[in-house]
């Protein structure tokens, strides 16, 4: 079973096992605009938390995306290079940028689970 988290920079991570799989937040990639361009790291590229994992354009800005958790970088997903539309049109889902092969999944326990993230994101407003 999959477990999700939240960071308060807008990131998400989804836990399979010892496998995290990152990306953004509806409501970044809503803030940022139609997404133009993303930039991924390459496959194998150590990440403490914290670390710039991805850069996302838009026509609005351009945006780091920060990584949750501590891991190995172990997939990018190449799709979004050739359509990085697919942030804002699925950003929960076939939008993820990487997928990270945990270090610590204590980590995870510092994050917000779905309800503190949409209360955070509502004080936003």
């Amino acid at each position: 079973m999959s477990e999700i988290r939240f960071t308060d920079q807008h990131e998400w991570v989804r836990v399979d096992g010892d496998t995290a799989t990152i990306g953004i937040t509806d409501y970044a990639q809503e803030q940022l605009g139609d997404v133009v361009y993303v930039e991924l790291p390459e496959v194998g590229k150590a990440l403490t938390a914290g670390d710039e994992a991805a850069v996302v354009e838009s026509v609005k800005a351009a945006s780091e995306v920060y990584a949750p958790v501590s891991g190995e970088i172990v997939e990018v997903n190449g799709d979004l290079e050739g359509a990085p539309g697919g942030v804002n049109e699925d950003a929960m889902g076939r939008g993820w940028f990487v997928k990270m092969k945990l270090s610590d999944s204590g980590e995870l326990s510092k994050l917000m689970d779905e309800d503190a993230y949409k209360a955070f994101v509502e004080g936003l407003a």
